[in-house]
């Protein structure tokens, strides 16, 4: 069984994401979930959310209630690029600098490894 969860819009790059996101691609959730715990990144703190998230959703199918949370591991995990605002600062010779603030999504695809159809 699978299960997704999807975080959109967070307040980070992707490539700061996907630095963490790349330490716990394959884990079992069990392990996943103690490294973001432990990992002094900014970024851990989202994506143990969505990971959590994914694992609640699920448990909370008809199919769920059945399944033991330790047996998932993480199918699949992935950042894409989300909208960036722009804002101005000024800049020197009375010019103005551009800002960016980047956003990125998160998605996290889970399964206890048993196939159903």
């Amino acid at each position: 069984m699978e299960a997704k969860a999807t975080a959109k819009y967070i307040r980070m790059s992707a490539r700061k994401v996907r630095q963490v996101v790349d330490m716990i691609r394959g884990k079992s959730v069990e392990e996943a979930i103690n490294m973001l715990h432990f990992t002094p990144k900014r970024a851990s703190i989202p994506v143990e959310k969505v990971l959590r998230s994914a694992i609640s959703n699920a448990l909370n199918t008809d199919e769920g209630t059945k399944l033991d949370p330790e047996s998932f591991f993480i199918k699949s995990i992935y950042v894409d690029q989300g909208p960036t605002m722009r804002r101005y600062r000024p800049g020197p010779m009375g010019r103005a600098s551009l800002i960016r603030k980047r956003s990125c999504h998160v998605t996290v695809l889970v399964s206890d490894g048993v196939k159903t159809e």
